[in-house]
C-alpha cells in the first residue's frame, strides 16, 4: 500500500490529491501530524538555508512523501504562510490566557518575556521570509491589528492595577521587545542576555514614585 492510499483510508494509486482527507472535512489525526512536521520541518530548513531550497527537501525533513506535502501546501507561498498564521495564532491564544491571569503586572511581562522568546528564535525564519517577496504584513494585517490590541488588553490590566506607568502606548512596547530581539541577534548576545534586555524594558515600564 502507498503512502497516498494509508492516508487516504483505502487502496488507490498515490496522487498529490488523494493522500489525506478532503480539505473541507476535519483533519484526522496522522494528517494533522502530517502536518505538523511539515510545518515544522519548512521552519527549520528556511531559518538555516533561506527559501529557495527545493520544496523535496523539506519533504524529505518531514519524512513524508511529496504528494503529502502538496496535499497540505499546494505552493511554497501556502507553506510560507501556514508558518507565519501558525505563529501569529499561538502567540494570540498565549496573550487570551495571560489576560485571565489574576496579576496584571506579572501577567504583561511574562508575555512581553515569551514574546521574546519567539521572536528571538524565529528571526532566522522571518529574514528568510521577508526576502521571498511576500508582503506579510498586508497579508496578515488582521490578525497583527488582533494581537495588538490583545497585548493593549494586558498593558490596560496591569494600568489599572498599578503596575506599569499608564503613560506608555502598546506600540511604545512592542517596539522596545522587538528593538531588544534585533540587537541580541545582532550582538550574538544569548537567550539568557535576551532576557536582561526585556527585563531592563519591563523595569522601564514600572511607575516612577516621588520620593
Amino acid at each position: 500500500m502507498t503512502e497516498a492510499s494509508r492516508e487516504s483510508g483505502g487502496p488507490g494509486p498515490a496522487t498529490a490529491l488523494d493522500d489525506d482527507a478532503d480539505v473541507t472535512r476535519p483533519m484526522r489525526a496522522d494528517a494533522a501530524r502530517n502536518h505538523q512536521k511539515i510545518l515544522d520541518a519548512a521552519e527549520e530548513i528556511f531559518a538555516l538555508d533561506g527559501v529557495a531550497v527545493p520544496i523535496d527537501l523539506i519533504a524529505e525533513r518531514a519524512g513524508v512523501g511529496i504528494g503529502t506535502l502538496y496535499r497540505h501546501f499546494p505552493t511554497k507561498e501556502s507553506l510560507y504562510e501556514a508558518i507565519v498564521s501558525t505563529r501569529l495564532s499561538q502567540l494570540l491564544v498565549r496573550a487570551d490566557e495571560y489576560a485571565r491571569d489574576a496579576d496584571p503586572g506579572s501577567a504583561l511581562c511574562a508575555f512581553l518575556r515569551e514574546f521574546a522568546t519567539q521572536a528571538a528564535a524565529k528571526q532566522d525564519l522571518f529574514d528568510a521570509l521577508n526576502q521571498s517577496g511576500i508582503d506579510f504584513k498586508s497579508k496578515f494585517s488582521d490578525l497583527v491589528e488582533t494581537l495588538m490590541a490583545r497585548i493593549d488588553l494586558l498593558r490596560q490590566r496591569a494600568v489599572e492595577a498599578g503596575a506599569i506607568r499608564a503613560d506608555v502606548a502598546t506600540a511604545d512596547i512592542i517596539n522596545l521587545v522587538v528593538g531588544s530581539c534585533h540587537a541580541a541577534g545582532h550582538s550574538g548576545i544569548d537567550a539568557e542576555g535576551l532576557q536582561r534586555l526585556v527585563g531592563i524594558v519591563i523595569a522601564g515600564l514600572r511607575p516612577v514614585h516621588s520620593a
